[in-house]
């Protein structure tokens, strides 16, 4: 059985086309985990397994995979690379305590690898970078690793320097002399060994004295310390073509990567969300209580519902009883998995530091906590912060019974991708779908298409806009209904106050002497909430201010829940109209990759659409990124002109920025729009 320390976890992470899945495919290979590695362009690697993915030529989920080198286990999660697909990647996060950040020699640094650098670091993970691809035309890797070190800085450092011609890697950290391509291996062994002793006090006292290196014992700690702050993030080279530096990487990632004690913490507390809350430390101790992380769910047409998790604490064993976060039933663990790639492999039991899933549970859900104790009832791992989908599509059945089925379907979708969710919108007889991007969303419509056999028609989709309010404003109403028997009645007093953009929305009970009674406070709230979802001005969800209920008049007979609901709803529309109400658009940051030759038209082309360019740089030989903002509502048509534009080569990401207050004549239109609507009802 295997001890915690002697296991390392690790997600391989980068812009799409970096080779992590290869990187994987070489790695299993090595190990002898399979006979030969596949190759993605032959659709036979482990990693991309799924019938979807092999069509693609790229990852779309994640998948796990684990090998043995030394005695050591490395579990590695693939993740996807393009920005669409961002959600299973960043969900791999949470699982792990390393990010091995791929780079491809030849694109250099892509947006995917500045989100993940980013989002690994604020997550608290150890990070390492692999540059892969060593072996290609016309690479510059000294020019990469010194833009490496610009981007995201000095703590970036060569654990490893490409040797002749690039056939092989010489590891810095125990050699102080021989052969590089490029620098100087005694440089980089003295640059790397400063580092690290700034960790340790005493060995630094000593290093300073006689000038004699630490020897590997001695730089071990202080070196899981330096990579557990972020003061150090090696630097390494591999070719998954020819082989170099795998062997490298591996031994690597058996010595010096964390195992769950060495890593920072996982942030766990205990407490409610959204409530008071205390740090609560997991201990990677196989003797006590379990706590494990589901931080993956599939809905497999054979294996039912899996959740997918990482054991933080205590020792999983088949049949045992678990539950899911505060769930006060129980459910039995009847079978246990370990993954390596789509094969579920059943084991006996599984320990702190590994990774494993449980199938044809309806309980279980992304994010959930599993415990075998009432006592973990309330422990929660901090959750993840994923890009809001923007991109989106109306959508419908061709087939005239498929309705119900649709549902099912996207919630199953829903339950799979944190970043893909479906919105429903009654009023318009619509249904939504988000995601991060056109990509996104053609990959839910052909999964729908060829496994759930569903054809959907697509259409563009409303604009998700927002009312707000931009001063403070008074109303009453009274609801007062008599038809002979027991009447309604109900008056409400009430405040709208602005809030700060992105606050929200808050409801204050400020009644004073019961002229309201306290029964009827929640009925007040309901209507006022009926209010704000179905909008004043534009039938848009109103966001951002306060509603104080300060005042009203009860009836000792006739009042009932209903007046006070309806006396709350038409209160507070009578006060968002008193408050100079405006519409709220949503931003969106853009980023558009495309040959030099367009960037002229692209700019153009982005600032005719109302979108406000901030910067631009390069990205690959030939290749310049515009970044920028631009208003949501005029990218309707983008995808098709960028075409136009670039003849094909170029692409555009998009993520959430915020709102901001429409132009008045374009609310003017809106507006009218509505009111000609309702006219008509």
């Amino acid at each position: 059985m295997s001890k915690p320390e002697s296991i390392r976890s690790i997600a391989l992470v980068g812009h799409g086309g970096a080779g992590k899945t290869s990187l994987a495919e070489a790695l299993l290979a090595r190990t002898g985990a399979i006979a030969a590695a596949g190759n993605v362009d032959k659709r036979n690697t482990v990693c991309d397994f799924d019938a979807q993915e092999k069509a693609a030529g790229h990852s779309l989920n994640s998948a796990l995979v684990s090998v043995v080198w030394n005695g050591i286990t490395l579990q590695f999660i693939d993740t996807p690379g393009y920005p669409d697909f961002a959600g299973p990647a960043i969900s791999a996060l949470a699982a792990v305590d390393t990010a091995l950040v791929v780079i491809n020699a030849q694109t250099g640094i892509e947006l995917a690898t500045e989100r993940m650098m980013k989002w690994s670091a604020a997550r608290g993970l150890c990070r390492m970078i692999v540059i892969n691809k060593i072996d290609a035309d016309n690479v510059d890797l000294a020019a990469l690793v010194a833009e490496i070190r610009d981007r995201f800085g000095k703590e970036c450092m060569l654990l490893e320097l490409p040797a002749h011609q690039r056939h092989d890697v010489v590891e810095v950290l125990g050699h102080d002399s021989g052969d590089a391509d490029f620098e100087s291996v005694a440089a980089a062994h003295r640059a790397l060994v400063d580092q690290i002793v700034e960790e340790d006090e005493s060995l630094l006292a000593r290093y300073l004295d006689d000038g004699k290196d630490p020897n590997a014992g001695e730089l071990h700690a202080p070196f899981e310390r330096a990579l557990a702050a972020g003061h150090l993030v090696p630097v390494m080279f591999v070719s998954t073509r020819t082989g170099a530096g795998i062997d490298e990487l591996l031994q690597v990632l058996a010595t010096l990567a964390p195992d769950a004690a060495e890593g920072n913490p996982p942030p766990f507390y205990r407490g409610e969300p959204g409530g008071p809350a205390e740090a609560f430390r997991a201990v990677p101790d196989p003797a006590r209580h379990v706590l494990a992380h589901v931080f993956k769910l599939v809905a497999d047409p054979y294996m039912g519902k899996v959740g997918v998790f990482r054991v933080h604490q205590g020792t999983l064993r088949r049949d045992m009883q678990l539950f899911v976060g505060s769930g006060r039933r129980a459910f039995k663990v009847a079978h246990l998995y370990r993954l390596q790639g789509k094969d579920y492999i059943e084991v006996d039991t599984l320990i702190p530091g590994e990774l494993g899933a449980v199938a044809k549970v309806d309980e279980i859900e992304f994010d959930a906590v599993l415990h075998d104790s009432h006592d973990e009832d309330h422990i929660y791992l901090k959750p993840l912060e994923f890009p809001l989908p923007m991109q989106g599509l109306a959508v419908e059945t061709r087939r005239r019974g498929d309705e119900q089925r649709l549902f099912e379907v996207l919630h199953k979708l829903e339950l799979e991708d944190p970043c893909f969710v479906v919105e429903r919108h009654p009023g318009g007889n619509e249904t939504v779908i988000r995601g991060l991007g056109e990509m996104h969303l053609r990959a839910k419509l052909e999964k729908m298409a060829s496994q759930y056999k569903l054809e959907l028609a697509t259409s563009p989709p409303s604009i998700p806009y927002r009312e707000t309010i931009t001063k403070s404003a008074e109303a009453v109403y009274r609801h007062k209904k008599q038809s002979g028997g027991a009447g309604q009645f109900g008056e409400v007093a009430l405040r709208v106050e602005p809030l700060p953009r992105g606050a929200g929305f808050e409801f204050v009970d400020a009644v004073k002497g019961g002229t309201i009674p306290g029964v009827f406070i929640p009925a007040v709230e309901k209507g006022v909430r009926q209010a704000l979802d179905a909008g004043v001005i534009s039938g848009q969800p109103v966001v951002d201010l306060r509603v104080v209920v300060h005042d009203g008049k009860h009836h000792p007979v006739d009042s009932k829940e209903i007046a006070f609901i309806s006396a709350g709803r038409r209160a507070t529309m009578k006060a968002i109209r008193e408050a100079a109400a405006i519409v709220l658009e949503p931003i969106v940051s853009i980023e558009v990759t495309a040959l030099d030759s367009a960037i002229g038209d692209l700019t153009g082309d982005l600032r005719s659409r109302r979108g406000h360019v901030t910067g631009t740089g390069t990205r690959g030989a030939g290749m310049t990124v515009i970044s920028g903002e631009i208003p949501l509502a005029e990218l309707a048509d983008y995808q098709s002109r960028l075409k136009s534009l670039t003849g094909g080569h170029g692409s555009y990401d998009i993520e959430f920025a915020r709102y901001a207050p429409m132009p008045s004549g374009l609310q003017q239109k809106l507006v009218a729009q509505h009111k000609a609507h309702d006219d008509e009802d």
